[in-house]
């Protein structure tokens, strides 16, 4: 199976090559549309440092069953009609919350369109749950 992989690789190496240039662009692309990806710890030194603002993106059922300190609640739904909320905290980086990291990139690209600073924060409140840190009720 390998042998034969290889050997389809050498015999078409410039669709190889093509195939490895269009991944690369995907990948790339899809980093770069919805703005940076934090990590729990960069979030957290960032809202110390008094430089960020979490918004907690999720409905506000999950909000209230636990978020993280400090977390605004805007539903996703209701974020580009309460955009102008966020207009004091323009001078700050603005860090998307969801539940898995799955539809803030997304928001997060409309904040960036708008003049804002966004960020998301990787893997959601799970991966912030996952480092063992805390929410609040």
């Amino acid at each position: 199976m390998v042998a034969h992989l290889i050997q389809f690789a050498t015999e078409h190496y410039l669709l190889v090559g093509a195939f490895a240039i269009l991944l690369a662009l995907l990948i790339a692309h899809e980093l770069s549309r919805g703005g940076r990806s934090l990590s729990t710890r960069e979030l957290t030194a960032l809202v110390n440092s008094e430089q960020g603002v979490v918004i907690d993106i999720r409905p506000s059922k999950d909000y209230a069953a636990g978020h993280i300190v400090g977390a605004l609640n805007i539903p996703q739904d209701k974020l580009a009609a309460r955009v102008g909320e966020l207009e004091k905290h323009k001078s700050k980086t603005i860090i998307l919350v969801d539940a898995q990291g799955q539809h803030a990139g997304t928001h997060a690209r409309e904040l960036l369109k708008s003049g804002f600073t966004a960020a998301k924060l990787s893997g959601g409140v799970a991966s912030w749950k996952a480092d063992n840190l805390p929410l609040v009720k």
